[in-house]
C-alpha cells in the first residue's frame, strides 16, 4: 500500500491526484490488475471525473452544496454535517483497472480527492493488485 498525503487549501475543493496514482501504479511493478484508491476520512472522498476542464470540478462542488447546504438545520453538534453528507454522496474510494502498468482511465478522466471540510491534511491509500 502506498500513502499519498494531500494538503487541501479550501473548505471545498477537488484536488487532482491522478499523477500520484499513476506513479503509485508504476512503482508497484504490476502491469495488469486493479488499483484501489481509498480515502480514510469521513469528510472527504475520492471520485473519478473530468480533469480537462476545471469548471467541472467547480460544478461538482456547487452541486454538492445545493444537495447538502451547510445551513440546513443539521443535528450533528460539530457543525460540519453537510460535509459528512457530501462525503457520503461522493464515496470513500474508487477502483480502476490497470493495464500496461497504468490506470485504465478514459481520455478525459482523472482521480480526485474531494475535500468538503478543509483546509486539512488528508491521506489517500493506494493499493495495486495484480491480475
Amino acid at each position: 500500500m502506498i500513502r499519498i498525503d494531500v494538503r487541501t487549501c479550501r473548505r471545498e475543493e477537488l484536488v487532482d491526484i491522478t499523477p500520484l496514482v499513476v506513479d503509485a501504479v508504476r512503482a508497484s511493478g504490476i502491469d495488469e490488475g486493479l488499483v484501489s484508491v481509498y480515502c480514510p476520512h469521513t469528510t472527504a472522498g475520492v471520485t473519478i471525473n473530468e480533469h480537462a476542464d476545471p469548471d467541472v470540478g467547480r460544478d461538482i462542488i456547487d452541486g454538492l452544496a445545493r444537495l447538502a447546504p451547510s445551513a440546513a438545520g443539521w443535528r450533528h453538534a460539530e457543525g460540519n454535517s453537510d460535509a459528512h453528507v457530501k462525503a457520503a454522496l461522493v464515496g470513500a474510494g474508487a477502483v480502476v483497472p490497470v493495464t500496461g502498468a497504468r490506470p485504465a482511465l478514459g481520455t478525459w478522466q482523472g482521480v480526485f480527492l474531494c475535500e468538503v471540510d478543509g483546509p486539512r491534511d488528508r491521506r489517500v491509500l493506494v493499493t495495486v493488485i495484480g491480475a
